[in-house]
């Protein structure tokens, strides 16, 4: 098993939204004797709304939760492709730009944090550990349900893939779709994989949200699939919880579950469904228990 140290990033919606994703992947890890603390003391990355708004501000957020992590020598996993981007950007923007990092250092050093960032740890998605550091062979070795005859439709959403990511094609990806045949399941291809679905915009302009959302949903019902997998907790979320709002706006039946990889990966480990969180989502993804084969 290999020795790397990381530090576990919940952000703000693995605590609240995405509690199922936390669970699910907190269960992944430990089920591959993975050791992932939680990154102590941590804040709030920053998040891309208020990046928008003052991108400084923004960066020395993310910074103080890298100067942590770094401390301790351990890559931080941020399963939210919203942190992820954020955390990442921050550091691109350190090493690019001296006269903004010089304006980070000052505000680390008022948090009363010695260690300013070094860039000597990186920020990890725990598809990119489990793709390279665990290895899609371990993966498979340790499926005890395979999950065959279920047509999945693998979800990146627009964040991970671009424009920070080095561990995936960034247009058109395909390591999620990796994961998911290795636990049996079949994916279809499309275009849409890394589609926006309307991120923020379904609390601020519905209309426009639930198009870009309704137009992922209709391309997974065209293509057969049985369900979603996706990897963000907002694209989980925009994707599930208005499915029946989308279902009158456009006249479309969906009632398509959506979940997260290391759910689907959970019930392939035999994991206890107990601790894949599905209580939490409104679309129970029934079929994967009807199809799992022990």
């Amino acid at each position: 098993m290999n020795q790397k140290k990381y530090f576990y990033y919940p952000g703000c919606s693995l605590k609240g939204t995405g509690k199922s994703y936390e669970k699910s992947l907190l269960a992944v890890f430990k089920y591959l004797e993975m050791d992932i603390p939680e990154l102590p003391d941590w804040n709030c990355c920053g998040a891309t709304t208020y990046m928008s708004i003052d991108e400084l501000a923004s960066f020395k957020m993310a910074v103080r939760n890298l100067s942590i992590a770094e401390k301790e020598e351990r890559d931080i996993i941020a399963p939210c492709s919203a942190c992820y981007m954020v955390l990442n950007k921050t550091i691109h923007f350190i090493k690019e730009y001296p006269d903004i990092r010089e304006k980070i250092c000052e505000a680390v050093k008022k948090a009363n944090l010695k260690e300013v960032y070094e860039g000597k740890v990186k920020v990890r998605h725990p598809l990119d550990v489990l793709i390279n550091d665990v290895g899609i062979e371990k993966i498979k070795s340790k499926v005890k349900r395979t999950l065959g005859g279920i047509r999945v439709f693998s979800y990146y959403g627009c964040l991970l893939t671009r424009p920070f990511t080095e561990f995936d094609n960034p247009r058109y990806p395909v390591n999620l779709d990796r994961i998911v045949e290795a636990t049996g399941a079949e994916t279809v291809e499309s275009a849409l994989k890394t589609k926006c679905c309307g991120g923020s915009l379904s609390g601020t302009i519905e209309e426009v949200g639930f198009r870009l959302s309704y137009l992922i949903l209709r391309e997974a019902k065209r293509k057969g699939a049985h369900l979603i997998v996706t990897v963000c907790p907002l694209c989980q979320f925009n994707l599930e919880v208005y499915q029946d709002r989308m279902e009158k706006m456009f006249k479309d039946k969906l009632s398509i579950p959506v979940i997260y990889f290391t759910q689907l990966l959970g019930v392939a480990f035999g994991i206890d469904e107990k601790e894949l969180g599905f209580n939490h989502h409104i679309i129970y993804p029934e079929i994967l228990y009807q199809k799992a084969a022990v």
